[in-house]
């Protein structure tokens, strides 16, 4: 009974647009609306998939794992020709692709692996890897443009555990950090660090705004935060509400170097308010062509073009993947990469 109400509120939530187009209907599942770059990925795909002439059924789960499971599960009773799954967790919807399986249903991750399924087909998503590289590049020259020579105390906050992405991005990012906390250049003060201790479950802005609390009040009544290693753009706008809570960003305690991922508006305005430091650009809009022409060769017997097949193995394969150019951001730029690019305009970001 459960699972049958879960499927009439999937039915009844979804966004359905499949009249007049005939090369076939897309189920795409996204994780939730509380994220504005989510939002921006579903409109970009039904915009795209709609101008090539597919009809496309889009959901949000709003971070609720069987909500998402039921919201697939009705796709797939709905007949879709091609799943694209954003997952909220990674490894739980073994049952669900199965049944795709055998429904003669592709399944394409979109931005977040799917593990543990035999049956994802393709992979379309950044360079995770890249992306931690260049926070962590940031966060650097940063501190060294805002605070001198060093040491350094800096925080480490990693991305949601379930999310496969985060791993990707706390390694990348210790790939630079690593060497100078072996050299003493930068001080981890609180000693946490490594995803199981500094992750950030569903990404959420007030779990991580909670946890600076806490490394404030237990480890910097005396030192000072000189930069914060943050993985997303949701997690810096808490970071940064705790920090300004205790005197951070006044003429007598500069604010941090913090990072974060997405270009959201708000952390964009943000870094013209001088208290996030950066972000990195992941344009949605090519996220969305790349997903597009993946299935578009699906569905009529091509090969979806791929530049990737080694590096993402979800636990049972190697998932032929589709790696896309993250854009580090921060004053020197932000105007030629977010503006120039028509991501957003002047009117919205002032």
């Amino acid at each position: 009974m459960k699972l049958t109400r879960l499927l009439i509120t999937a039915a009844a939530s979804a966004l359905v647009s499949t009249a007049a187009f005939a090369e076939g209907t897309v189920g795409i599942a996204m994780p939730t609306k509380s994220s504005a770059r989510w939002i921006s990925d579903g409109n970009s795909m039904v915009e795209q998939f709609e101008a090539a002439g597919y009809g496309t059924i889009l959901q949000y789960a709003e971070d609720d794992i069987p909500n998402q499971l039921a919201q697939i599960e009705n796709m797939i009773t709905n007949g879709v020709d091609v799943l694209v799954v954003a997952a909220i967790d990674g490894t739980t919807l073994s049952n669900a692709l199965e049944n795709a399986h055998f429904a003669d249903i592709n399944v394409i991750a979109y931005d977040r692996l799917i593990r543990d399924s035999e049956y994802v087909d393709y992979y379309a998503t950044f360079d995770n890897f890249k992306v931690g590289v260049q926070q962590a590049s940031s966060l650097v020259d940063g501190l060294k443009e805002r605070f001198g020579d060093g040491p350094y105390n800096v925080e480490l906050f990693g991305g949601s555990p379930d999310d496969n992405n985060a791993y990707f991005f706390y390694n990348g990012a210790m790939s630079v950090l690593q060497p100078l906390i072996d050299a003493g250049t930068v001080n981890i003060v609180s000693g946490q660090m490594g995803m199981e201790t500094v992750g950030t479950l569903r990404w959420d802005g007030a779990v991580a705004q909670s946890r600076m609390d806490n490394l404030l009040s237990a480890h910097y009544t005396e030192a000072q935060v000189h930069g914060v290693l943050s993985p997303y753009d949701g997690l810096s706008i808490g970071i940064i509400s705790s920090l300004k809570g205790v005197g951070y960003g006044s003429d007598d305690l500069k604010m941090p170097i913090i990072t974060g991922q997405d270009a959201e508006l708000r952390s964009v305005k943000s870094m013209l308010a001088g208290e996030q430091y950066s972000t990195v650009f992941k344009d949605t809009r090519e996220l969305a062509r790349v997903t597009v022409g993946m299935v578009d060769a699906l569905l009529k017997g091509g090969e979806p073009e791929i530049n990737d097949t080694k590096t993402y193995d979800n636990g049972v394969k190697i998932i032929p993947s589709y790696l896309l150019e993250p854009v580090s951001v921060d004053m020197s730029n932000w105007e030629e990469v977010i503006i120039g690019s028509g991501y957003y305009t002047m009117d919205e970001v002032q």
